[in-house]
């Protein structure tokens, strides 16, 4: 009997804030049952970490060069072959409910799938405007609730004669963080643990590194952080982007006072030191951040308990997972983009009674092209040869293949983009080691923005150096790893048939004086 696949992603989910990783900020019971009841996998990587071009790698199985979808203004063409596609016309009953973010209009909407009802862009968090084939409307609702009762409604409605692939994507917990009322009080009277990487100064890093705009110090709007913005001009706060209205929470120099109002209390706060206003921008990031979350948590086991409502628990592949990580205060920064390890890293709890081991932890590297080979694998569907991933059903069920590559490539394409100013890169990481090469070209991408920084390369040693702190590129005593990593580098991105901008020759022959 084939099983049913229900696929359950958030949007910007780190790891770290599932307590079945042993971070220990927050208390996440039903996503840990499934990792109780199935494989918490560790080595999940996404391929670029932005929130369009991962949707259409997990829905295409292809990495961005080959779908198109490089950037968040690169939409898909629904025209494309895809995974619900293959699982439809392979007998599945196939719905998406929640987040798309791979474009609006005819050409970019939702294809393959029986029924569909998805959120505009990036979509609202209270009463959420939702489109499907009759048009848009709103939905009374907190949007965490809104999608899981269409999810709810669908498995309902199945009877059992015929298997189904569910795509429940939430829009939780993406910025501007909003979490349900229920839980606004949570860790109210507590603070979280500081990451000992906070106070980051970029030094022995690329110069992109510095460079990006995403510290919780100086880039955190008023919004995000649940703040009255007061009335003005810049000398309130600089703009998020020039042709948006949120302005961001300026820092102060010693010396300097500023009081912030908060948005729910009407409370006052009033800070003379910078450090203690950088720490607390960084508590109501996270303290809103994981109440957002909570509510994803509460649905997941209201989705949990429908099925075993129906008895259909043990003959359904449940898969929790995000559209890549996010950086909880690491080195200074929040939001996502890198290919350092909080930002590549993508949750992925898994559930199949039938062949997944309880309380297993998988370690096998693993990548979200990966993920559409997987559901055709377990729905005993041919895997397309278009796709470029392969099936993680051996790594998940404790028989990895004997050519299992270990090891993960990612790109990201959108160069200095105005708000966050990231830049362009691509590497790979392998179990031990991590390569990245910083191009820092705008090829053509909308947005983007050039930079006079030149080239550069990182390597990091991720077992000895988990939080990348040491750029090991130009160690004498690593350029054998190096040459190793560069390797492997050129080969897989021959592999892909992506275009490499770096000149191996080149960076040998450097590395040689």
């Amino acid at each position: 009997m084939r099983p049913n696949i229900i696929f359950i992603m958030s949007d910007d989910h780190a790891a770290r804030a599932i307590s079945a990783y042993g971070a220990g900020l927050n208390h996440t019971p039903n996503l840990d049952r499934l990792a109780a009841e199935g494989m918490r996998h560790d080595a999940t990587y996404v391929t670029n970490s932005i929130c369009t071009p991962s949707r259409a790698a997990i829905l295409t199985g292809t990495y961005n060069h080959v779908n198109c979808v490089t950037t968040l203004n690169t939409h898909i063409d629904n025209r494309l072959p895809n995974v619900a596609k293959h699982l439809r016309h392979g007998g599945y009953r196939t719905a998406i409910f929640g987040k798309w973010h791979l474009g609006e209009g005819h050409e970019h909407e939702p294809t393959g799938f029986d029924e569909w009802c998805v959120l505009p862009g990036q979509g609202e968090y209270f009463d959420p405007v939702m489109i499907d084939r009759d048009g848009a409307r709103r939905r009374p609702g907190y949007a965490t609730d809104v999608i899981t009762d269409m999810s709810l409604d669908f498995l309902d409605r199945m009877d059992g004669d015929q298997p189904f692939f569910l795509m429940c994507h939430h829009k939780a917990p993406h910025r501007s963080f909003l979490p349900h009322p229920k839980h606004r009080d949570m860790w109210r009277d507590e603070d979280l643990p500081l990451p000992e990487t906070f106070y980051d100064d970029y030094a022995n890093r690329a110069a992109a590194a510095k460079a990006a705009k995403m510290r919780i110090r100086s880039d955190m709007t008023y919004e995000d952080l649940g703040l009255v913005q007061p009335e003005g001009g810049s000398e309130v706060g600089e703009l998020m982007f020039r042709l948006h209205w949120a302005r961001k929470i300026p820092e102060i120099k010693t010396g300097e006072t500023i009081s912030l109002i908060c948005a729910e209390t009407g409370e006052t706060f009033t800070f003379d030191d910078p450090n203690r206003l950088a720490e607390f921008k960084y508590q109501r990031y996270m303290k809103r951040y994981l109440r957002t979350i909570q509510s994803i948590d509460d649905n997941v086991g209201r989705l949990l308990d429908k099925l075993d409502e129906k008895g259909l628990a043990d003959n359904t592949l449940v898969i929790y997972t995000s559209d890549q990580g996010f950086f909880l205060g690491e080195h200074g920064w929040f939001d996502k983009r890198f290919m350092y390890e909080e930002s590549l890293q993508m949750p992925f709890l898994v559930r199949y009674p039938a062949g997944i081991q309880p309380g297993s932890v998988g370690r096998d590297i693993a990548c979200n092209v990966d993920f559409a080979p997987t559901f055709l694998d377990y729905a005993g569907l041919p895997v397309p040869s278009y796709m470029q991933g392969r099936s993680m059903r051996g790594v998940l069920e404790g028989w990895r293949p004997d050519d299992w590559e270990d090891l993960a490539y990612h790109r990201y394409w959108m160069h200095n983009d105005e708000i966050h100013e990231a830049w362009a890169h691509y590497g790979v990481r392998d179990a031990r080691y991590k390569l990245i090469y910083w191009y820092n070209k705008d090829l053509d991408q909308p947005g983007a923005r050039p930079n006079d920084a030149p080239p550069e390369w990182e390597l990091f040693d991720c077992a000895e150096d988990p939080y990348e702190m040491m750029n090991l590129a130009n160690d004498p005593g690593h350029a054998a790893v190096f040459r190793d990593m560069l390797a492997k580098l050129d080969a897989k991105m021959a592999e892909i048939g992506d275009v490499p901008e770096h000149d191996s020759a080149q960076a040998l022959a450097d590395l040689a004086t």
